[in-house]
């Protein structure tokens, strides 16, 4: 996780009609499935969500349901690095699909399986030794961050356990939505505030995460 920073977006503004520009960046995403995300701003546990300017965004980072293929059941939580993305597993053999921004490199990032062992609305963030040590500015946070728009986990956070212990890998919000799609964090999986929100309303304490590598 890099500085906390506040991003201040506007809301996008739309014409009568969708721009030429706009319909050819959206097609992509419009053939590979089924667009169902709103990235606008509101108010949530007494904080301001501010919206995500989505027409400076990779259309396929965009949260969307797709086909799915894959072994795992519903309700398991698939993150590729690699790709960059998450998938929540469906019935029916589809996923919902998620932009992630993930670790600046392929150590920091975590391997294997784990399930979701807590989850917190805008969570406290203390940052770790290991954090302290590679961004000397954290150590100014030593005793923890309350929840709020320039907490570095945003809205939400899942926590990652395994063997029932906490392995301080989290997927949570942020408050760089410029930083989705990036290998920029210090391992965690980092989602849009919006998206966090909702993968945070669909899974349960238990959830089964699977982290591939490539």
């Amino acid at each position: 996780m890099r500085r906390p920073l506040r991003i201040s977006s506007p809301e996008a503004t739309f014409g009568p009609a969708l721009s030429r520009r706009a319909l050819i960046a959206g097609l992509p995403l419009l053939l590979a499935g089924c667009v169902t995300a709103d990235y606008s701003g509101f108010h949530d546990n007494g904080f301001g969500l501010t919206p995500v300017d989505t027409t400076t965004i990779d259309p396929g980072l965009l949260r969307t349901e797709v086909d799915w293929k894959g072994r795992e059941k519903p309700g398991s939580i698939v993150v590729n690095i690699s790709q960059r993305r998450l998938y929540l597993v469906e019935a029916g053999g589809k996923a919902m699909r998620y932009g992630i921004g993930v670790g600046r490199s392929a150590g920091a990032n975590f391997r294997g399986t784990g399930v979701i062992g807590r989850k917190e609305k805008w969570p406290h963030w203390t940052p770790t030794e290991n954090m302290k040590e590679a961004i000397p500015l954290y150590r100014h946070y030593a005793s923890g961050m309350n929840g709020g728009p320039e907490n570095p986990l945003g809205a939400r956070a899942l926590y990652l356990y395994r063997d029932g212990h906490d392995t301080f890998f989290r997927l949570h919000g942020t408050s760089e939505p410029e930083s989705i799609g990036q290998a920029v964090s210090s391992g965690c999986i980092r989602l849009f505030n919006q998206d966090i929100i909702d993968l945070y309303n669909r899974v349960p304490v238990g959830a089964h995460v699977t982290v591939l590598q490539g």
